[in-house]
């Protein structure tokens, strides 16, 4: 793959409030070393030279509530990223994010062959401890791991192959809470750690080969209250894109389970505005119809604290 670059920004979708480009894997989002070459925010002041404010530190028109960008994404994480363009976009955007009314899918390779065609991980996730380790986070129940907090990620098999010689699976991830690094964490957790993620792959692995880590935000959905912004970028895991990787076995086209995505419903605010506190629906499995979204009953105490990990995770960064 061609490295990133000031002009090759790929927008996938924009209207007069926002835009959602397709980060690349090797941009960061924005820096405030004066000395990084490349971000996404000289990206969008080169191609968008009427939205860029010098009086702002970055050059680039902050959209209202402290940030130009609705969410994150990892340094090497590529794929959909939503940017307001205005105050008003930023708020109503934020909202959708901290009741929950988004859905995000990835696609990822990761080590091994995954027998199960559904997995759903549920691992809480709390921040590491340990001496050396502290930028990380952890499962429950390993040494140093505090404050874990109820993580929920939906996998789906796509497809069996080969990176570079050894055994990996395309899946797609639906991750139903906005932990730190959950995807990346929740995929180590089930002994199949992405291709590439040298923090939490495990030590045997051939992490050497890859040029990136295989993680990419595949699609996104932010239905605000004037426009549903919906974008669905390129999947980079093809072997014309990338040579080392050959697939073998197809178990569940990557077609259906976007059709699959578009179609399900948007999820509505609750009763006096406060967001839904349990999941959306996951995808189903291979020849299953949609789920209908679960509603268990809730007490207060639940309820606030759930509230409280909704208000913390619209400031966490996604994997």
């Amino acid at each position: 793959m061609e490295p990133g670059s000031v002009e090759n920004l790929c927008v996938v979708y924009r209207s007069h409030d926002f835009l959602v480009v397709n980060k690349h894997w090797d941009v960061r989002i924005d820096s405030k070393a004066w000395r990084e070459t490349l971000t996404l925010q000289k990206q969008l002041r080169h191609r968008f030279p009427e939205l860029a404010d010098p009086d702002t530190c970055y050059g680039f028109r902050c959209a209202g509530m402290g940030h130009r960008f609705c969410h994150q994404l990892d340094f090497s994480t590529s794929g959909a990223l939503c940017v307001a363009l205005n105050k008003a976009a930023a708020g109503s955007a934020y909202r959708c994010f901290k009741d929950r009314r988004v859905t995000k899918a990835y696609l990822a390779l990761v080590r091994g062959h995954i027998q199960e065609s559904r997995v759903t991980i549920s691992y809480a996730i709390g921040k590491n401890s340990t001496e050396g380790r502290t930028h990380t986070m952890c499962i429950e129940g390993t040494q140093g791991c505090e404050n874990p907090k109820p993580s929920l990620t939906e996998l789906v098999v796509l497809e069996h192959g080969l990176y570079g010689g050894d055994p990996v699976s395309k899946v797609l991830l639906q991750p139903l809470t906005g932990r730190t690094h959950q995807l990346r964490v929740h995929c180590s957790a089930l002994g199949h750690p992405i291709v590439g993620d040298l923090t939490y792959g495990q030590a045997s692995s051939r992490e050497d080969q890859p040029f990136r880590m295989m993680l990419h935000a595949f699609y996104l959905r932010v239905p605000t209250c004037t426009e549903r912004v919906e974008a669905c970028t390129p999947d980079p895991f093809v072997p014309a894109l990338d040579a080392c990787w050959s697939p073998h076995t197809l178990l569940q086209p990557l077609d259906t389970l976007v059709q699959v995505l578009q179609a399900a419903p948007d999820p509505g605010p609750t009763e006096g505005g406060a967001g839904p506190c349990s999941p959306s629906a996951p995808l189903p499995g291979p020849g299953q119809p949609p789920l209908p979204p679960a509603k268990p009953p809730e007490t207060e105490a639940q309820r606030a604290s759930c509230l409280q990990w909704l208000s913390e995770w619209t400031l966490e960064p996604d994997n």
